[in-house]
């Protein structure tokens, strides 16, 4: 198991920004500005390569102490940034299946959409324009498991008119690099 930062395209925009910082032109999907500046942007880079890496080296990497580190990460945590979290391997911890579910909804794709946000076995939900209304990405112990999710939860939401399921053969790559590019 490792350590990995995963940059989240949001930012609530009722938080305090911090004056000095620069506005970077990449607001987040809800259209705020999270005013990363080059030091942020540098931050969130070295604990993506690293999510373990020490404040301390961090601070050196990029000109500051490591307490102003420790603040700055801690106000990226705090605005929803990003978040620092242990990336696991669905196969090793037993969860042997994972599909993508597309679905076709009638009415609210919103209230769908929340509906997958709460069951335990999404792990990604988006929703799109095209021949989907909403992705869903699924991670289940077995076929069974993802059977049950499917046939009895999934399709079982009020709006869901069809789904259609991608079962992963094998993962060949996931990262969480976007944030710094």
């Amino acid at each position: 198991m490792h350590s990995e930062v995963v940059a989240s395209r949001s930012a609530d925009p009722r938080d305090a920004r911090d004056s000095r910082e620069s506005p970077r032109d990449t607001p987040s999907r809800n259209g705020s500005n999270p005013n990363l500046d080059a030091v942020s942007l540098a931050i969130i880079q070295q604990l993506q390569e690293d999510g373990r890496r020490p404040y301390a080296a961090i601070g050196k990497a990029v000109g500051l102490s490591e307490a102003a580190v420790r603040q700055r990460v801690q106000k990226l945590l705090d605005q929803g940034v990003m978040q620092i979290v242990a990336v696991t391997d669905p196969l090793t911890v037993g969860f042997r299946r994972q599909a993508m579910v597309g679905l076709h909804v009638e009415g609210d794709v919103e209230a769908v959409a929340d509906a997958l946000t709460a069951m335990s076995e999404v792990e990604y939900v988006v929703m799109t324009a095209g021949s989907f209304d909403i992705l869903a990405e699924i991670v289940c112990e077995d076929d069974d498991h993802l059977l049950d999710v499917i046939n009895k939860r999934i399709r079982a939401l009020p709006g869901v008119r069809s789904t259609e399921s991608f079962v992963y053969l094998k993962l060949k790559k996931q990262t969480y690099m976007w944030g710094t590019r």
